[in-house]
């Protein structure tokens, strides 16, 4: 799947992020689910706590190799050594998400084209903090800062399993 985000026009950027984005509120079935729909909807964010609050996101924060390699293997991803040192040179920046001891707990990377085109990559946030609405946070972050740069044009490819995330 891939959407495109217009992050500016005569609605206003806003507007149109938010509807892509805004996948923080659940939503009561109309009907019986499916047991596929049940999947999809254990994505979607449950209430945050308080110390969700104090997670700082940071555009362009320091970050490690050894950090990013920890936080995928958080969330059972295919961590490979070398892979921000590899790709950060591409970037036109990154949001790092921390608790307040330090622990990086979310990422996002955006890459672009060099005019007004960007592209999320890599959205990720620690297993165990999965579903709270952290993800959305990182991902309305990213999409400011890309606008703030100048781009107007915010691309994503997902997997179909994160549908509801990126358009519900």
């Amino acid at each position: 799947q891939r959407a495109v985000v217009v992050l500016r026009g005569r609605n206003g950027a806003a507007g149109r992020v938010r509807a892509v984005l805004a996948a923080a509120e659940p939503q009561p079935p109309r009907r019986p689910r499916s047991v596929e729909e049940d999947a999809v909807a254990a994505l979607r964010p449950k209430l945050p706590s308080k110390s969700d609050a104090a997670i700082e996101l940071e555009w362009r924060g320091d970050l490690t190799d050894e950090e990013l390699f920890d936080l995928v293997v958080s969330h059972e991803g295919a961590p490979e050594h070398g892979w921000w040192d590899r790709i950060r040179p591409h970037s036109l920046g990154w949001v790092t998400a921390r608790r307040p001891d330090g622990l990086l707990v979310g990422f996002a990377n955006v890459a672009w084209d060099g005019g007004d085109h960007a592209f999320l990559l890599d959205p990720k946030v620690r297993g165990d903090l999965q579903g709270r609405g952290l993800g959305t946070r990182i991902v309305r972050y990213a999409a400011e800062r890309a606008k703030d740069a100048g781009c107007t044009w915010l691309h994503v490819d997902f997997e179909d399993a994160l549908r509801p995330f990126y358009f519900d």
